[in-house]
């Protein structure tokens, strides 16, 4: 057997796994919830924050939508959006990662995988990155790392919080060493903005995984999550084949990273703006108008 046919019966074997969808079709009247199999209007869904209203289950959301959730109407403004990757290894398996990037902005309208920006909280000042899984899997390359870093550099000296929206497969290989070398860069703002005594709040939604769980996700004076959001470093598999034993088919989710410590609050979408101005006000930041 060649060592393609061995990775094409791997696949074949691999059990589905329970995550969140999206809502492909934009011409589409109707949507039928993944989990329980609801019809419902799609403007209604949509007007629910994606979020079923029979199961209450979270279909996953591009980044334009993640910030129509978050932010109060008209009151995000975008830095840093004329950044673009580049290919500084020449990188190139079935396809050259020039061709992957070119068709991924094509098909997204999006330069990378995060938007930044300042936004407004019911009011509240946060600085805002929201990475978009659409974008070659939510990938944290040079240029995800670098937006972040400059997002989190520009609120340490405005004096504001931080949200990172979490939704990635981890460190972008095409980038190998200069996408690993992101997580020490984001990671070490974050250090100088803690230093200054600021609130950084990571949200991890589904997925969160590799190199972005294993740095900036996990930093957070709060962790938030999604219910059912699928959180991990390494896949089931590796981990299961390295402990040698059987873990618990919920192992990844939000809900037992919490039990064990690792996640502090699950926050529904819909409760989520409400909760954030909370916990904003709660650490001691104001409407920008009682400033």
């Amino acid at each position: 057997m060649s060592l393609f046919d061995w990775f094409a019966d791997r696949r074949k074997t691999q059990p589905a796994v329970r995550g969140t969808q999206e809502i492909d079709d934009t011409d589409a009247l109707w949507s039928k919830c993944p989990e329980c199999g609801l019809v419902a209007y799609r403007k209604d869904l949509i007007a629910n924050a994606s979020v079923c209203s029979g199961c209450g289950h979270h279909l996953r959301i591009d980044s334009a939508a993640r910030i129509a959730v978050i932010a109060d109407e008209g009151s995000f403004d975008a830095l840093d959006s004329d950044l673009s990757p580049t290919d500084p290894l020449g990188f190139k398996d079935r396809r050259s990662y020039a061709d992957r990037l070119r068709d991924t902005q094509r098909n997204t309208g999006l330069t990378d995988a995060v938007i930044t920006g300042l936004c407004r909280v019911e009011g509240i000042p946060l600085a805002l990155a929201v990475m978009d899984f659409r974008f070659m899997g939510g990938s944290m390359g040079s240029v995800v790392g670098e937006k972040i870093t400059r997002l989190i550099e520009e609120a340490t000296s405005r004096g504001m919080a931080v949200m990172v929206v979490c939704a990635s497969g981890g460190a972008r290989m095409q980038e190998g060493m200069l996408s690993l070398m992101q997580m020490a860069k984001v990671s070490g703002a974050l250090e100088r903005h803690r230093e200054r005594g600021l609130l950084y709040l990571p949200l991890l939604t589904h997925p969160t995984t590799g190199g972005v769980t294993a740095s900036f996700a996990m930093l957070g004076d709060l962790i938030l999550a999604e219910p059912r959001a699928m959180i991990g470093f390494a896949g089931r598999r590796v981990i299961e084949q390295t402990l040698r034993e059987k873990l618990p088919d919920d192992f990844q989710t939000a809900e037992y990273l919490q039990d064990h410590g690792f996640v502090d609050m699950i926050v529904p979408r819909t409760q989520l703006r409400r909760t954030l101005s909370d916990l904003l006000q709660l650490h001691g930041a104001a409407p920008a108008h009682a400033a």
